[in-house]
């Protein structure tokens, strides 16, 4: 009878570990590279297969109108992780790119990170994955190790995997060992974060996976590959009307209008498998349920240049301009017991509202003096408020390599004004009416353009953003 009470006993603290109210909610921040708001099958994508995020679609709450700070990786990174516009900390520009105007090329350590509030609440945080958040210089000084989190694995100054074996072992950056030749990185991420999610499932813990894909260089293992090829040909996708041709001033380029690139849905679909395992780890670990899961991309798909991989359709353009193609992500939140299961909003929100939303959801008072442009997003999540944001603004002062102009924009309502610096111009739409971007109502509506510009201009001087050299404010 003794040996019987003693097993009921640790039954029942097994069953109740992980319902224990003073243990924190773990959070798994999944950040990928370069993905397009159409990337993924949740958000209508029929080429690329992705049933792992769709899977936690179903399971938390997806938005449909989410915006990076950036078209392009540092910037939106470093707002994830300060709660600030990028054009406030002078961070606008991929850390290595052109620098006009001049530009932060360290992440400034004076800045407060949530990873760094969560580890002084008791989380144990791992980084893995691209971190480009300071330049070769910086290396070791600027870290993840040195903003919050107690492991960095991979995390250095490289913004992608331009080595010989391009995605495959051996990669040589700092803090990842090579693997056994051929390994495939976005595997081996996950495989890091898997292990460490069996060593730390009884703390609270903040797991960061940046992915390096989708991201060129392109190459994903043969088997995968062989798949998307065999479905383009079941498809009937072929070279026909493929691509068009698109005009921005005297400039002319090219862009991908059908999704159908094997390599990268390849890519895409290596990425959903890395996904997939650490949430079935969460699972096996009984901890699922007391860990909060957010899934963005830091940037859209790329579209004008570099290959010219995906399309973001219905979307205009990608990676590298102010059109929604390049600022629109794909993102989810799951928060077990607070958010209602297959949830789709339509409110606007930023990469900049996660810091003050993780706050609050592991019961963290909000910082409003740090978290300086984001707003946290608990009252949507848990159906109490519509509307977190009454103007959202974007500010990139500096060509891309996309083909993209220096420009800022401010959306408000269904309005969105882009005004571009080389040649002052300014393009107004109504995205509820023209999701594509194709209709300019700045001629039609100049009262909606002159209130929208008079916002942003305030704005500029609010954040004390910084312009090209040669463009004279009117």
């Amino acid at each position: 009878m003794k040996n019987i009470l003693v097993l009921i006993v640790v039954s029942t603290m097994l069953s109740c570990t992980f319902s224990n109210p003073e243990k924190k909610p773990n959070v798994v921040f999944l950040l990928i590279d370069d993905m397009g708001w159409m990337d993924i099958g949740a958000n209508g994508s029929t080429f690329y297969e992705t049933p792992n995020i769709d899977k936690l679609a179903s399971e938390g709450v997806r938005f449909t109108q989410a915006y990076a700070a950036s078209p392009i990786c540092s910037p939106t990174r470093a707002s994830i992780l300060t709660g600030k516009n990028p054009a406030r900390i002078n961070l606008t520009q991929w850390i290595g790119g052109p620098g006009n105007p001049d530009y932060e090329r360290n992440l400034p350590l004076e800045e407060v990170l949530f990873p760094e509030i969560m580890q002084e609440a008791g989380y144990k945080n791992i980084f893995l994955g691209k971190w480009h958040l300071n330049n070769r210089a910086g290396e070791g000084k600027f870290w993840p190790d040195k903003q919050g989190f107690d492991i960095n694995v991979g995390g250095h100054f490289r913004g992608g995997l331009y080595i010989k074996n391009k995605y495959f072992s051996p990669w040589n950056i700092p803090n990842l060992e090579n693997g056994p030749d051929g390994e495939y990185m976005t595997d081996r991420l996950a495989q890091e974060a898997a292990d460490f999610i069996d060593v730390n499932a009884d703390s609270s813990f903040l797991l960061y996976l940046s992915f390096y894909q989708v991201h060129a260089p392109f190459s994903a293992p043969e088997d995968r590959v062989e798949k998307y090829l065999k479905k383009q040909k079941q498809l009937g996708l072929t070279d026909e009307e493929k691509f068009k041709e698109g005009t921005f001033g005297d400039k002319t380029f090219t862009y991908r209008t059908k999704q159908d690139h094997p390599t990268y849905a390849a890519m895409v679909e290596s990425m959903d498998m890395a996904v997939g395992k650490v949430l079935s780890k969460l699972k096996e670990k009984g901890i699922d349920d007391n860990t909060i899961v957010v899934f963005f991309s830091d940037n859209g798909g790329l579209n004008t240049s570099e290959g010219i991989p995906t399309s973001n359709a219905p979307l205009k353009y990608g990676k590298g301009w102010l059109y929604e193609g390049g600022i629109r992500e794909p993102a989810i939140i799951k928060w077990p017991g607070e958010t209602k299961p297959g949830t789709v909003s339509d409110e606007v929100i930023t990469s900049m509202d996660f810091y003050p939303t993780i706050l609050e959801m592991i019961g963290e008072p909000l910082r409003p003096d740090l978290h300086v442009d984001g707003k946290s997003l608990v009252p949507l999540l848990k159906g109490e408020k519509e509307k977190i944001h009454d103007a959202v603004y974007f500010h990139y002062p500096h060509r891309s390599n996309q083909k993209g102009s220096p420009s800022s924009a401010i959306r408000e309502g269904d309005y969105k004004l882009i005004v571009f610096f080389n040649d002052n111009r300014q393009e107004l739409y109504n995205l509820k009416d023209d999701i594509g971007e194709t209709h300019d109502l700045s001629k039609e509506l100049p009262e909606v353009r002159e209130r929208l510009y008079s916002k942003l201009e305030k704005w500029w001087d609010d954040v004390d953003a910084r312009f090209p050299k040669e463009y004279k404010k009117p």
